[in-house]
C-alpha cells in the first residue's frame, strides 16, 4: 500500500470517484491500484486504476507545509482554465477540499499516455529526427502558453504582472533571508547584481514557473510532440521571459558543469535534441519576443532555484523535509551557474554565521 494512502483514505477515494462518475467500474478501496509516479520533490502524483480505467491524482506532501505552498486547487484551476486553449493539458475531472478524501486537498485529472523523458529518450522516440521534433514541440508549447489571453480564460486575478520582476526577486530572497532581511553570504553577490539590473517587464503572460522536459508528457510514438504539460503549482501571471530563461537553463550543454535540474534533463544531450541557442531562436521566431535581455532572467532563474533548494535544505535538516535536498552542494551548483551567467567571481563561502542563520529561519 502506498504510504500516503491509508485504508480509510483509499475507501474515501473510491467513494469520491463513484459519486462523481469517474471510471467505468464501481470499485471499493481494495479494488484500486494506486501507484506513485514522478520524482516526488513537489506535489505528489499517483496513477489510480480500478481495473477498467485509469486517472491521475495530485495532492500535496503530507503536512505540515509552509503557508501557501503546494496549492493543488490553484494548480487545478489553471489547468481547467487552459482546457479549451491550444496548450496541451490533462482534463481536470474533480477537485476535493481537505477532509473530503484525505487530510489535504487533491484533484483528479485525466491520464496522458506517453513517456516523461528525463535521462534517456525511450526507443520509440530515439531517432535523432524525432528528438528534434520533440525539442521543437517543447519550445513551441511554451510560446503557445505565453500567447494565451489570460484575462479571457478567467485568470486575471492569478497574479500581478506590473512590477513582477522586482517583486519576485524580493519574494524569493525572503525564503532564505534572516529576520533582519540579511541574505546568507553566498546569496548576496548575485542578489546585488539582480537588484542593480532589474528590467522592466517584457510583457504579461501565464508563466508556468517550472517548465522543463521532466514536467511534460511526450506523445508515445513519432512524430515528436507534447501530449500534456504537467506541474502547474508555480503558475502565475508574470514576465514570460522568466519561463524562457528557466527552461533554457534546464537544458544541459556538452562539456559544461551541470546543475541538479540539468541532471534531470540529460536526455537532451543525445543526438538530435536542439541546444539552447536553437531553442531560444525558435521561441523568438514563434513568439516575436526580443530575447536580447535574457541574461537577467537566466541569472534570476538560477538564483531562484538556489533559494528554493536552500529553503528545502533547511527543512530537510530541521523538521523531516525531503532528504533529496539535504546536500548543500546542490545549492552551490545553482549559485555557481548564476555567477557564471552574471559574469561574477566565485561564490563566497557560507561563513561562520550560516548555522545560526539556518536555526533562526527554520
Amino acid at each position: 500500500m502506498t504510504a500516503e494512502w491509508s485504508q480509510p483514505a483509499r475507501a474515501a477515494l473510491a467513494r469520491f470517484l463513484r459519486e462523481r462518475g469517474i471510471g467505468d467500474g464501481h470499485p471499493s478501496g481494495d479494488d484500486l491500484e494506486i501507484r506513485r509516479i514522478g520524482d516526488g520533490h513537489s506535489n505528489l502524483t499517483y496513477t489510480v486504476t480500478d481495473g477498467t480505467s485509469r486517472v491521475v491524482i495530485r495532492r500535496p506532501p503530507p503536512p505540515p507545509e509552509p503557508p501557501g505552498a503546494h496549492d493543488v486547487l490553484r494548480e487545478a484551476r489553471v489547468m481547467d482554465a487552459l482546457r479549451d486553449t491550444p496548450v496541451p493539458v490533462p482534463a481536470v475531472l474533480a477537485t476535493a477540499r481537505a477532509g473530503e478524501v484525505t487530510d489535504v486537498p487533491c484533484y483528479v485529472m485525466s491520464f496522458a499516455d506517453g513517456p516523461v523523458v528525463t535521462t534517456v529518450t525511450p526507443a520509440p522516440l530515439s531517432q535523432p529526427a524525432v528528438r528534434r521534433q520533440a525539442g521543437e514541440a517543447l519550445i513551441d508549447s511554451l510560446a503557445t502558453l505565453h500567447a494565451v489571453d489570460w484575462r479571457g480564460v478567467g485568470l486575471a486575478d492569478l497574479g500581478r504582472p506590473d512590477g513582477f520582476n522586482g517583486r519576485h526577486l524580493r519574494r524569493i530572497g525572503q525564503l532564505v533571508a534572516d529576520r533582519d532581511g540579511r541574505l546568507p553570504p553566498q546569496f548576496a553577490p548575485a542578489s546585488d547584481w539582480l537588484t542593480a539590473h532589474v528590467p522592466a517587464e517584457s510583457g504579461a503572460a501565464i508563466v508556468h514557473g517550472d517548465y522543463r522536459i521532466g514536467n511534460v508528457v511526450l506523445a508515445p510514438a513519432p512524430p515528436g510532440r507534447v501530449a500534456a504539460v504537467l506541474d502547474w503549482e508555480l503558475a502565475t501571471i508574470g514576465d514570460p521571459l522568466l519561463d524562457v530563461a528557466y527552461f533554457l537553463a534546464s537544458v544541459p550543454e556538452p562539456g559544461q558543469p551541470r546543475t541538479p535540474v540539468q541532471d534531470m534533463s540529460t536526455a537532451m544531450l543525445e543526438d538530435g535534441w536542439p541546444g539552447r541557442a536553437e531553442l531560444a531562436a525558435r521561441y523568438a521566431m514563434r513568439s516575436g519576443r526580443d530575447l536580447s535581455g535574457l541574461a537577467w532572467y537566466t541569472v534570476m532563474a538560477l538564483w531562484k532555484l538556489a533559494a528554493l533548494y536552500e529553503y528545502s535544505r533547511r527543512r530537510a535538516a530541521g523538521d523531516g523535509g525531503d532528504d533529496y535536498y539535504a546536500d548543500e552542494a546542490l545549492v552551490t551548483s545553482f549559485l555557481s551557474a548564476a555567477h557564471r551567467a552574471a559574469g561574477l567571481g566565485d561564490v563566497p563561502a557560507n561563513g561562520a554565521g550560516e548555522d545560526a542563520l539556518t536555526k533562526e529561519t527554520r
